[in-house]
C-alpha cells in the first residue's frame, strides 16, 4: 500500500481556519498556531456572552420597570409582590415594554397590584 501524504487536506484545513480568523490583529490572522489559539478563546467568549446577554437584558427590564413603578409611588419589590397576589402573570420583558409603549395600561396594572397589596 502506498504512503499517503496529508498535504492538500492540511492546507485546506489551515486555510479554512485562517478564513475564520480574518480581521484579527497581526499574527492572530496570519499564523496558523496563534490563529487557532485565538479562535478557541473567541469561541469560549462567544459561548459565555450568549449566556451573559440574557442576564443583562433581564437587568435592563428590571431597571425600566423599577423606574416606571417609582414614578407611580411604588417600589419594584412591592410591585412584583402585588402582581403575584393579584395573579397577574406578565414577565419582566413584557412589563417593561408596556411601561414604555403604553403608560395608561401600565397604570392599570400598577393599580391592580396596589389593590392586591391593600395600598391606596
Amino acid at each position: 500500500m502506498p504512503r499517503t501524504r496529508i498535504g492538500a487536506a492540511r492546507k485546506q484545513r489551515h486555510k479554512r481556519l485562517l478564513q475564520r480568523a480574518k480581521g484579527f490583529v497581526g499574527g492572530r490572522s496570519k499564523l496558523y498556531k496563534t490563529a487557532h489559539e485565538t479562535l478557541l478563546r473567541a469561541g469560549n467568549h462567544r459561548y459565555n456572552d450568549r449566556k451573559l446577554k440574557k442576564r443583562e437584558y433581564r437587568g435592563l427590564w428590571i431597571i425600566r420597570v423599577n423606574a416606571a413603578c417609582s414614578a407611580r409611588g411604588l417600589r419594584y419589590s412591592q410591585f412584583i409582590n402585588g402582581l403575584l397576589k393579584a395573579k397577574i402573570t406578565l414577565n419582566r420583558k413584557s412589563l417593561s415594554e408596556i411601561a414604555i409603549a403604553d403608560p395608561a395600561a401600565f397604570d392599570q396594572i400598577v393599580a391592580k397590584a396596589k389593590a392586591a397589596l391593600g395600598i391606596k
